[in-house]
């Protein structure tokens, strides 16, 4: 039995915890309250193959051709392959999909998909029930004793051996994790671990729009770039097409499969001639026409119209509830839309059962690059990784060093005082603002980017500060008077979303052509996406 530390509570948290407990000593620890994450804010559905009419491989198809040829095929075949089992074990866990009128499991399809194989609960809630459903099993698991939850509890640090050897070029054998350091009640504890689970969730709030909760800060990407942790694909981050410009309000890609149309602002439906799938081509795509008609028209926004989907509030009662509060009818109204920082599918490069390259840390759901949404994610593949990715990271720890410690052992046994603690004169505060950084990246590191810009960029970061904590080198956690001043959450935050910025904007530079979600302007050889071609066509033609 081995002590084992998750970090994060959306699908993948709490499905990982959930299958480690009563096998190890388990700690949740979540900077929020249990289930604050993408997962719960999630409206569309998770994709999978139940049902004769389908296949897994046209599902394994539809994801490689939506993440442009960028994509590990075997980690999507695995994907794939577990979708309807995970579906179903989401079911016996309390989530009630939505059913069609023969009782059946209803079916929607969204962008890039073949056939209808996104499954929802609550019409536009999907996110919502498996976070409740996952949250509700893993508070009666905490009352039985056999899982600690830490909530409003921030992951600072991954604690490490070697970490700081390699970065000085003195060692040659591999970096084991030895715990990580937190934020909770204004002061930072050092925990011990034989196994720490990041899940952490994306970097949203990186960007001055975008779809993600104020907690979205990339807290466990962040930690793992200080410890020296692989990372992969930074470039590749997702925007959605349809967001409520001003509060970033998604309004989900399943509304444009039940049939709604994009407008431009004299009501021509655009899409029909950058894409044959027209609404329904991949979210890459549909982003970048969006975002390019938008700067034709001197950046007034395009319009969802939805007034022809019928039923269209019964069916998505949440999106109509939210567009009511700022006035808007799905019904009746065309609504304003323009595209938002939604998903990352870079992060810390895993293997296909969650292990990082560095021993002892697992990696799964946004915080991980798996190799399965390669350069731009399918609709409604991130739910599902999160589940199955999160079972097979949960068979590799089983499967990994099995040295124990005591099963009773309780949350302050697990503090062990012989863990260094980071200096807070190591800290290093961002060199902007929130609100300076997140102008910046998207203007940046935004749907279209150029080498000039990205260049803007890192200098304005200071291209080459760490950033953040920087651990190893400060006092030890017994040692409380020389660690008197911990810095804000805010400023956490601030710091980890700085330092993700100039990774992603290296990776950016870097690759010179564009590909999937990463539009670069300024130089378009390579390119696998003929629609950007035509895209600019469509664009110099406006």
């Amino acid at each position: 039995m081995s002590r084992v530390i998750v970090a994060g509570s959306g699908i993948a948290g709490l499905t990982a915890a959930l299958h480690l407990s009563g096998r190890h000593t388990v700690t949740l620890v979540t900077k929020g309250r249990l289930g604050e994450s993408n997962t719960e804010w999630a409206q569309g559905g998770i994709a999978g193959v139940i049902g004769p009419d389908d296949t897994v491989d046209s599902h394994i198809a539809d994801t490689l051709t939506a993440g442009a040829g960028h994509c590990d095929p075997e980690a999507v075949r695995f994907l794939c392959e577990a979708g309807g089992d995970a579906i179903v074990s989401l079911a016996e866990a309390g989530v009630d999909f939505d059913t069609d009128p023969t009782g059946a499991w209803a079916r929607g399809i969204e962008g890039a998909h073949s056939y209808p194989r996104i499954f929802h609960s609550g019409g536009d809630a999907t996110g919502w029930a498996i976070s409740t459903a996952l949250a509700q099993k893993l508070r009666t698991e905490v009352a039985a004793g056999r899982i600690t939850l830490l909530e409003d509890t921030m992951l600072v640090d991954i604690l490490t051996t070697g970490a700081h050897e390699r970065r000085q070029g003195r060692a040659t054998g591999d970096v084991t994790a030895t715990g990580v350091t937190v934020l909770r009640e204004g002061r930072v504890e050092a925990l011990a671990a034989d196994a720490i689970v990041l899940a952490t969730g994306g970097v949203g709030q990186l960007f001055a729009h975008t779809t993600n909760p104020a907690a979205a800060t990339g807290d466990g990407l962040a930690a793992a770039i200080r410890a020296d942790a692989k990372v992969s694909d930074l470039e590749f981050f997702q925007f959605h097409p349809t967001a409520l410009p001003g509060p970033g309000f998604l309004i989900s890609e399943a509304v444009r499969g039940a049939g709604a149309l994009i407008l431009d602002e004299h009501g021509h439906r655009f899409m029909t001639d950058i894409d044959d799938r027209a609404e329904l081509a991949s979210r890459d795509v549909v982003a970048l026409a969006l975002h390019r008609r938008q700067a034709a028209q001197d950046g007034r926004p395009c319009f969802l119209d939805a007034r022809a989907v019928p039923d269209v509030q019964a069916t998505f009662p949440s999106i109509t509830a939210g567009l009511a509060a700022h006035g808007l009818d799905l019904s009746r109204d065309l609504i304003p839309v323009t595209p938002a920082a939604h998903y990352f599918m870079g992060g810390v490069t895993t293997d296909r059962d969650g292990r990082t390259s560095i021993h002892g840390v697992f990696a799964i759901g946004e915080v991980a690059c798996t190799g399965v949404h390669g350069a731009n994610r399918l609709a409604s593949n991130s739910l599902l990784e999160g589940a199955v990715f999160a079972a097979r990271a949960v068979d590799a720890i089983d499967a990994q060093s099995t040295h124990t410690n005591d099963a009773d052992l309780a949350f302050e046994d697990s503090v062990n005082h012989e863990l260094p603690l980071p200096q807070f004169g190591s800290f290093h505060q961002a060199a902007l603002t929130r609100n300076e950084l997140q102008a910046l990246t998207w203007a940046h590191l935004g749907v279209e980017r150029t080498a000039e810009g990205l260049r803007t960029l890192l200098d304005r970061l200071g291209d080459g500060a760490r950033g953040g904590f920087v651990p190893g080198d400060g006092a030890r956690s017994g040692d409380r008077s020389t660690n008197p001043a911990a810095p804000s959450v805010q400023a956490l935050e601030t710091a980890n979303l700085a330092l993700i910025a100039r990774h992603m904007a290296r990776h950016a530079l870097a690759r010179e052509h564009s590909l999937g979600a990463h539009t670069r302007t300024d130089t378009h050889t390579g390119t696998t996406l003929t629609s950007h071609t035509a895209l600019l066509q469509e664009a110099t033609a406006c």
